[in-house]
């Protein structure tokens, strides 16, 4: 029975090895990798990227305070400012549709396996789902576009 066991995992991780591949090798992938080529190669959105973390940085350390830090509201709206200039780049618009994209067929393909063990599982995800989920990186901290 033991040895049996044995077999049946390396064939799991075999298909988990040949599911990744599949992944890697979709549309969803294809245009996340694009879209991340050009916001990196896009010099003004890494100079806003750059901006927005050096603004959020600053924010954050305002909000430890919270309202009562003298720069607090000033702070705030600089990295309201700094996401309005971020999306008015194309490259970065288009990254993180890309990025959601890509976010959602993870957590479809994670749904779909988890609940085939069990409707139980919980899936992680990086947006918060109306069903109680979670899952989007770039989108709000852009923290993953740079």
């Amino acid at each position: 029975m033991q040895q049996h066991e044995v077999v049946d995992m390396a064939a799991l991780l075999t298909h988990a090895y040949e599911l990744g591949d599949m992944i890697k090798d979709s549309a969803e992938v294809a245009n996340y990798l694009y879209w991340k080529v050009r916001v990196e190669s896009h010099q003004e959105a890494q100079q806003i990227i750059k901006e927005f973390a050096r603004k959020k940085e600053a924010f954050t350390e305002t909000e430890r305070f919270g309202h009562f830090h003298p720069d607090y509201h000033k702070a705030k709206a600089e990295v309201k400012e700094a996401e309005l200039q971020l999306d008015q780049i194309e490259e970065i618009r288009m990254f993180k549709q890309a990025e959601s994209a890509l976010d959602e067929m993870l957590y479809e393909l994670s749904e779909s396996i988890a609940h085939a063990v069990s409707d139980t599982i919980k899936v992680p995800s990086n947006q918060l789902k109306p069903s109680g989920g979670c899952g989007n990186g770039c989108s709000g901290s852009c923290s993953s576009c740079g």
